[in-house]
């Protein structure tokens, strides 16, 4: 019985950071979703930006093998002068 409640303890232990996890990621994309109101009514383009973010997560390999790919499939389109 012992073992059975030290387990049941253990899984609230996880549900509730989770809740609590869960909750701030909620907070934080709310957060990030007004920085991108804000950047838009300056003029933004928050589409462009959001790209930028992603781009910029990348390593430097990864982000040059992107731009090669990227330049050569708008080449073939005829996209790119």
């Amino acid at each position: 019985m012992a073992k059975s409640g030290f387990a049941k303890e253990h899984l609230r232990s996880f549900v509730e950071r989770i809740e609590r996890l869960e909750e701030e990621r909620a907070a934080l994309g709310a957060d990030i979703r007004e920085v991108y109101a804000e950047a838009k009514g300056q003029g933004f383009d928050t589409k462009i930006m959001r790209q930028v973010v992603r781009l910029r997560k990348l390593d430097k390999a990864d982000f040059q093998e992107h731009e090669a790919i990227l330049d050569l499939y708008l080449g073939a389109l005829g996209m790119r002068s």
